[in-house]
């Protein structure tokens, strides 16, 4: 095994096109079936899908479902998540896949299930969408940490079905999508018999998982069928008290238009310019008046951003720094966040709009690249395109002679779209001064470029004697420092403050995972994860760092 050339992946997908999930709609509750076809991986000819193990091309399907079923499918309260082979529900992500794969690759394709993963969270938590997993055989590794990400999971008893977390002891790896965090913080499992649990490789039968609160219950094979129904349709009788407003046909969403350039790929919203070990990407506000329409404005705009943020994530690993700026009337930016705030109150779809921007500025601050906002004339970052500045690691203004080049602040930012942690950005950026967010928010109307540098809402506010040159210097000295170094460092200025399960996923986790997945007890030659499925044994270096 070892890294190789793969090709450019694509995000984009639809249900008539998915090769590895089922979906079916009966009214409020939805079927989520995972079933892999082991002869079709993203890689061809590298492995095989065995054990309906997953690769990245599976979690793109499984996000887009999620997606497709909170806009066209608002009268779904309950997702059951289930496997279509006998035995097994899922063997995690497929170790063969992972082996072939760059380092970098590997963490990347870690962090979009943590992101879908954590999908499963927010639609439970915004729209009221409960995830049951009707874990059908043995749920292992990934397959189980897909399970955890559910409001409740259910394992047949047929004798032999487990659940197991197998990644320490077969693989010399932590398990990569949440599934330490979620075992004691969001199960509230003991610690001493998750240490059990965790190397374990096995795992536990029905038994000790019940007893432990590895699972919510459990059904015999011949009730199986039933029993699950039985608990969905309880499930959804009980949403329906609370999001009952959730109802009127489905908004489907359009496939994105995307156009290839000499120097990157353009929708009709967002340009990414690549140069070297930096992407200029820039977004364009809106030029029509809102509409209740996935064509509208709002919700084009982050779709296109979060298929280009993904890109640049997994295709483009050499880009070192995103130089973010937007183009555009910032007045009509605020039309259209005042039309998607105000009918977020009423109308489900315009809230399902809204959340959907809050995961897509939740995925800007997960992305491991450094990233710069640049606020220059005809800019419009206002609103909620100002929280993509404050997602930034800096952010420089310049600063014109007439004042004319502002920023303009609004309910968006007062929380929200919260990050991780719970806590806005603006919070965020002022761990020091609680009352730097509220003296920021009780301006009203444009703030120039000094006032925006007295208040600490930039990082810099630069003359055109200084800005050319100090933003130069400023790339050039970036791009040229460690990229392990600068994504510990980001991780861990990002993801300050307030703990919580989600925080320590993407800040801790993914600083685990660039450690461990290049120490040779891992991927060495004689490591776990290389010599995973062969004969041999793994040879360790015993002393512990």
């Amino acid at each position: 095994m070892g890294d190789f050339a793969y090709p450019p992946v694509n995000f984009e997908t639809h249900p008539d096109r998915y090769v590895h999930w089922d979906m079916e709609v009966e009214g409020a509750i939805a079927t989520l079936t995972m079933h892999i076809k082991e002869d079709h991986p993203m890689w061809e000819g590298l492995y095989e899908l065995k054990l309906n193990s997953y690769d990245l091309a599976v979690d793109i399907e499984l996000h887009d479902a999620v997606n497709r079923l909170r806009f066209e499918h608002p009268e779904v309260r309950t997702v059951i998540l289930t496997g279509a082979y006998d035995k097994i529900f899922c063997a995690g992500a497929n170790i063969r896949f992972l082996g072939n794969a760059p380092h970098a690759f590997k963490v990347n394709f870690c962090k979009y299930t943590n992101e879908t993963r954590c999908g499963f969270e927010d639609a439970l938590n915004e729209s009221g969408i409960v995830f049951l997993a009707a874990l059908n055989g043995t749920a292992s590794g990934g397959g189980y940490e897909l399970a955890l990400a559910c409001e409740q999971i259910y394992l047949i008893d047929d004798g032999n079905a487990a659940v197991a977390l197998p990644e320490v002891p077969l693989l010399g790896v932590l398990p990569g999508t949440g599934g330490l965090t979620r075992l004691t913080d969001k199960r509230k499992i003991r610690r001493d018999m998750s240490d059990v649990f965790c190397t374990k490789a096995e795992g536990f039968r029905v038994r000790d998982a019940l007893k432990y609160n590895f699972i919510d219950g459990s059904f015999p094979r011949s009730k199986w069928i039933d029993g699950v129904a039985a608990k969905a349709a309880e499930i959804a009788a009980e949403q329906e008290k609370d999001f009952g407003h959730r109802t009127g046909p489905g908004v489907a969403l359009p496939a994105l238009t995307k156009t290839i350039t000499e120097t990157g790929w353009a929708y009709t919203t967002v340009d990414v310019s690549i140069d070297g070990r930096v992407a200029n990407l820039m977004l364009t506000g809106p030029t029509s008046a809102p509409e209740r329409s996935a064509n509208t404005w709002s919700l084009r705009a982050f779709r296109e951003f979060e298929d280009a943020l993904l890109n640049l994530r997994i295709n483009h690993l050499e880009v070192g720094l995103i130089n973010l700026r937007t183009s555009g009337d910032a007045d009509a930016v605020l039309a259209h966040e005042a039309f998607i705030l105000e009918g977020a109150q009423t109308d489900w779809f315009l809230a399902e709009i809204k959340h959907f921007q809050h995961q897509c500025l939740r995925r800007l601050d997960n992305m491991a690249k450094s990233t710069f906002v640049m606020i220059e004339e005809g800019h419009c970052f206002v609103g909620t395109l100002f929280e993509i500045a404050l997602s930034a690691d800096r952010i420089y203004m310049f600063m014109d002679d007439d004042g004319e080049n502002t920023i303009q602040l609004s309910a968006a930012n007062a929380g929200l779209f919260q990050m991780a942690s719970g806590n806005s950005r603006l919070q965020a950026r002022f761990p020091g001064d609680p009352d730097a967010p509220g003296v920021a928010l009780a301006i009203e109307g444009p703030i120039d470029a000094e006032a925006a540098d007295e208040l600490g809402l930039v990082t810099v506010a630069l003359d055109d004697i200084d800005w050319d040159d100090e933003v130069r210097i400023a790339i050039e000295e970036r791009i040229s420092l460690s990229p392990d170094a600068l994504t510990g460092m980001e991780q861990n200025l990002r993801f300050g403050g307030t703990e919580n399960a989600e925080t320590k996923i993407f800040g801790r986790l993914t600083a685990w995972q660039n450690w461990i997945f290049q120490r040779p007890n891992a991927v060495g030659e004689r490591g776990a994860l290389t010599l995973y499925g062969h004969p041999e044994r793994p040879v360790f270096d015993f002393r512990r760092t």
